[in-house]
């Protein structure tokens, strides 16, 4: 078994059409899959990412806005940032970007070597640009190729005590401790770089996290094969961690466990992939559901917002 890297990022966002506004016409990723929360399919499931949505690539929401889901609470055990790479030498365009488009942002102090800007979304949720080398080609429908996100970067997790987190996800998922500054120790697989780096943020005091409306919701690490997965859960099993069974979601199929901090893991095959149901020129235009909701379109259609993408 062999983690590849990140996969996605899940997030629950407020509502539906300015989450869209805001990925798609700020951020400039594109809408690879509209289709709905599996597990309440009167809410729609946002997929964004390239063009064909790779893993590495995808940032995606649950619009839960009229839901009765309260906002929630940044803090321990839970991704309290999401990182976007983008290139060398981009920020100042994104700093303009941002600023005509009403959005602040914010210099970061630089990580491990690389410049950053903070920014939030309508919902709360916090991002940071990342500038970096990435040969990763974007999607360059909105924003200029020399400019545009190429992917996931990394997420910061917070949690109080590193050690027993760290200590998973080398021993159990195969990351490796490759840098620290105070608070913060960097965790990287296959060699690290974006889309293969997460933060481990550490406060003794944070305060607990509370899920809902502008928070993240789980991270993704990507695997190669349906295979590797069970051999991963069965490992995990046998060490005592609580592992949901497989769970098929059409364009991947995942497990779902917590690491000791609290935060919310999957891993996620690479495959079929969004390409499954639309042809790539046509991702994200029309609503999928999946085989088992087809016969509820009716009903599904009428609950969810209507939305301009």
């Amino acid at each position: 078994m062999r983690i590849l890297g990140l996969h996605h990022v899940t997030a629950t966002v407020d509502a539906a059409q300015d989450d869209l506004d805001f990925v798609l016409r700020v951020l400039g990723l594109r809408l690879v899959k509209k289709t709905v929360n599996f597990d309440n399919h009167h809410v729609f499931h946002f997929y964004y990412g390239d063009r064909v949505g790779m893993p590495g690539t995808i940032w995606t929401t649950f619009p839960y806005r009229a839901h009765n889901v309260r906002v929630g609470s940044k803090g321990a055990g839970q991704v309290t940032a999401t990182a976007f790479a983008v290139p060398t030498g981009a920020l100042d365009a994104w700093r303009v970007r941002l600023a005509s488009r009403g959005v602040a942002s914010n210099d970061l102090e630089p990580r491990f070597g690389d410049a950053a800007i903070g920014l939030s979304d309508p919902s709360g949720l916090d991002f940071e640009l990342v500038a970096v080398r990435d040969a990763r080609e974007p999607w360059t429908a909105v924003v200029d190729r020399d400019v545009a996100i190429r992917g996931l970067h990394s997420v910061a997790m917070t949690v109080r005590d590193p050690k027993p987190t760290i200590e998973f996800m080398a021993s159990m998922l195969g990351w490796t401790a490759v840098g620290e500054t105070e608070g913060r120790i960097r965790m990287a697989i296959d060699g690290g770089g974006p889309g293969r780096t997460i933060d481990v943020v550490h406060r003794a005091d944070a305060p607990v996290a509370v899920n809902g409306i502008g928070t993240v919701h789980h991270v993704a690490m990507a695997v190669g094969s349906e295979e590797e997965q069970v051999a991963l859960r069965d490992r995990l099993l046998a060490a005592g961690a609580k592992v949901t069974e497989v769970r098929d979601r059409c364009y991947f199929k995942s497990v779902y466990f917590r690491e000791p901090g609290g935060v919310l893991f999957e891993v996620a095959t690479t495959a079929p992939g969004f390409t499954v149901d639309e042809d790539a020129a046509a991702l994200g235009r029309g609503l999928k559901l999946p085989p088992w909701e087809e016969p509820n379109r009716a009903d599904i259609e009428a609950h969810l917002p209507a939305v301009t993408s």
